[in-house]
């Protein structure tokens, strides 16, 4: 078994550098940034990582092709978990500013919601010929100053990126409704709260957090995450 963890450290590491060696220059200190995203989020340094994810977000923002791309989404899917870990569970706040940050909870949760919506609308149903059009189209890349074999890779790297989320969206947006479910369940508002968790789960069976959130309410048992789960986590971007 360790030698397999090892292996399985060594292809990864390869394979990310490989990857973020052909990623959009214009974004890659974005990429760079969300490495500390972990660091701040297990220790619940949460004005570092809001100001983390704003960074984040501007770098996106100034783009036009990432101006409302699913990485946005991701941003606020991550705010969203981080007001409500930050709402429900410190001891440190009063009532009237948790109610205050869970609802902004619900902002980011709703937000990420339509930002996946509105993407999935423009991409999800895209054939392979189509996506690389459409990025072709709007992806500008007379803006960056490369080699023309690195324009071509950076390109690629985006083209396929947009055909691994075509696959990923629904798992995001699920994350997005057990987010709000959430947000619910604390207001005690148990039945928003069930057909959010059942939304997560209608878009990915193996929510594992919907699920168990669901249970609660339900008075069934919780289940427990098995070993891949553990070792391999969702990627948040």
């Amino acid at each position: 078994m360790g030698v397999l963890f090892v292996a399985v450290i060594i292809i990864s590491q390869w394979y990310y550098e490989k990857m973020n060696a052909s990623v959009d220059p214009r974004i890659k200190p974005a990429r760079e940034l969300y490495k500390s995203y972990n660091s701040y989020a297990t220790v619940n340094d949460f004005d570092s990582l809001f100001y983390l994810m704003d960074t984040i977000e501007s770098i996106y923002s100034s783009v036009a092709h990432y101006a409302k791309s699913y990485e946005i989404g991701v941003l606020y899917n991550n705010r969203a978990a981080a007001y409500l870990t930050m709402g429900i569970y410190d001891s440190t706040i009063n009532e009237t500013e948790r109610d205050s940050i869970v609802l902004l909870g619900e902002i980011s949760a709703r937000e990420g919601i339509r930002i996946y919506e509105d993407w999935k609308r423009d991409y999800a149903e895209l054939t392979e010929d189509e996506v690389i059009s459409k990025v072709k189209s709007d992806f500008n890349i007379d803006e960056i100053k490369a080699a023309q074999d690195e324009l071509e890779s950076y390109l690629d790297t985006r083209i396929n990126e947009i055909i691994d989320t075509q696959v990923e969206i629904d798992r995001r947006l699920s994350v997005s409704y057990t987010n709000l479910g959430i947000v619910y369940r604390y207001r005690m508002q148990y039945d928003s709260a069930a057909y959010c968790y059942e939304e997560a789960l209608d878009l990915w069976e193996q929510n594992l957090s919907a699920e168990n959130n669901l249970n609660v309410l339900l008075g069934r048992p919780q289940k427990k995450s098995n070993f891949i789960q553990r070792m391999f986590p969702p990627d948040r971007l």
